[in-house]
Order: C-alpha cells, then structure tokens, then sequence
C-alpha cells in the first residue's frame, strides 16, 4: 500500500460518512444488535456509537479466523464493494453465523435502471483505483442471496448525489434453518 491508500483515502471515506444522512443510515443498520458481533470493514468506528468491548481482528473478510456458527450478528457498511471476491467474503460470514443470525448490510451497487448501470460498468475501473478496489456495479441483493443468506429484508434506493455512486442494498439476511 501507498501513502494514497494508507493516509489520504482512510481520511476522505470517513470524511464522507460522517455526514447526517450517512450516520442516519448507519444507526439503521446497526439498530438492535446484541451478541457477539462482527463488523466487517471496521473503517474508523463510525458504526459504534458507544464504549464497547472490541477486539480488532484486522483480516481479510474472505478467510475469517473464527470458529464455525460463532457469531449471532455480521455488519457491513460500504465494505463488499471492496473486497476482491464478495462472494467469498459473505460465504465465510454464512459460516461464522450461529443459526438465527442474521447479516445486516448497507452497500452500494448495480442500479436496475440500465442507463445508470452503463455508467456504473464504465466507472467502475476508474473507481476501483481511486477509492480502494470498490466496484460499484455489484449486484449486492443477488450476491447475498447466492451466497445462502435469506433476505428477510431489502430496501433499494438512491442517495443524495450522482445515481452512478448512490444506489443502495439496505437489509438483512438469516442464515437458514435459523428462525
């Protein structure tokens, strides 16, 4: 990693979450959670908002070092957009969940609109060497699903500012046989 990716872009990202309406989005997601969590995608903290034990575990999210059904909640905040193969990423969180666990994520990805998602395959490139390999083209719902999880909850929409960057996945997913 460079000074970019070590000093500037952790800055600009925090900088840019740290507004109203994404600390609005951020206590959605993290609303009612209890357990033993597991954030992926730590960042600065943005999603704790109070004095909790945490146990930095720094590791890429496609190879988890936890124990089998270990964990009761996994969030994720504008993280599977960078990790390499999401796909592998949220089969380990299926297996780290215990059942009754849930997934709870806010990503952005792959608009249905197929003039924003030709912008979105033509930036992607570009976005992936400015902002940390972050695809924004990435059929998120579809990706959770394929990997095992049930959406008990999918909300879609766009954020404030260019629809290329601001579609949204918002929800949670179960590990099955877990009700």
């Amino acid at each position: 990693m460079g000074f970019y990716e070590e000093q500037i872009l952790p800055r600009v990202t925090d900088r840019a979450l740290r507004g109203t309406e994404a600390a609005r989005l951020r206590a959605r997601v993290t609303a009612g959670l209890s357990g033993e969590i597991l954030e992926v995608g730590f960042g600065s903290g943005l999603n704790v908002a109070s004095t909790v034990p945490i146990e930095y575990i720094g590791v890429d999210a496609q190879a988890l070092p936890l124990e089998d059904a270990s964990v009761d909640h996994v969030v994720s905040v504008l993280t599977l957009c960078t990790i390499p193969a999401a796909d592998r990423a949220l089969a380990e969180i299926r297996r780290v969940l215990r059942p009754a666990g849930a997934f709870h994520f806010m990503e952005h990805g792959l608009s249905p609109d197929e003039a924003v998602a030709r912008w979105q395959h033509r930036l992607t490139p570009l976005q992936r060497r400015v902002f940390g390999g972050c695809h924004i083209d990435r059929p998120i719902g579809r990706l959770v699903a394929d990997a095992g999880l049930e959406l008990t909850r999918l909300d879609n929409y766009y954020v404030k500012g260019p629809r290329a960057f601001g579609y949204m996945f918002d929800g949670v997913a179960i590990k099955p046989g877990g009700r």
